[in-house]
């Protein structure tokens, strides 16, 4: 059920971590370091599944999902957004641009596998 998860962030240690996770849920991971590099990946070889931060340079998480949405449509991938901001107006943002959860950092495997349990990227 798993199959491939691109991680989208700026920080090389997050994408690690968030890696070392998928893998062990059998998923493939690919990683890119922003959005627009994202967006390309996508391009490409759509994945399942999409972890995406919201900060990021060149192209940040929003301006990614909203671009992935107008070129591919409301549904695929399935967008878990990552992020340091709690407030209620940016996770609402995130939904309304296209993504399907949301987890708070720093996450850990426990809060990241309910995130994916809740996606429908993974069985409970």
């Amino acid at each position: 059920m798993s199959g491939e998860c691109l991680v989208v962030d700026d920080s090389a240690v997050v994408r690690k971590v968030a890696r070392r996770i998928l893998e062990r849920y059998g998923f493939t991971v690919r990683e890119a370091a922003d959005g627009q590099q994202a967006l390309d990946a996508c391009r490409a070889a759509m994945p399942r599944a999409v972890l995406l931060d919201r900060n990021m340079p060149v192209m940040d998480g929003i301006g990614f999902l909203r671009a992935l949405r107008a070129e591919f449509g409301p549904d695929d991938p399935v967008v878990v957004m990552c992020t340091t901001e709690a407030g209620t107006e940016k996770i609402l943002e995130g939904l309304e641009a296209g993504a399907h959860e949301y987890v708070m950092k720093p996450f850990d495997e426990e809060i990241l596998r309910d995130k994916l349990v809740q996606a429908g990227l993974l069985a409970e």
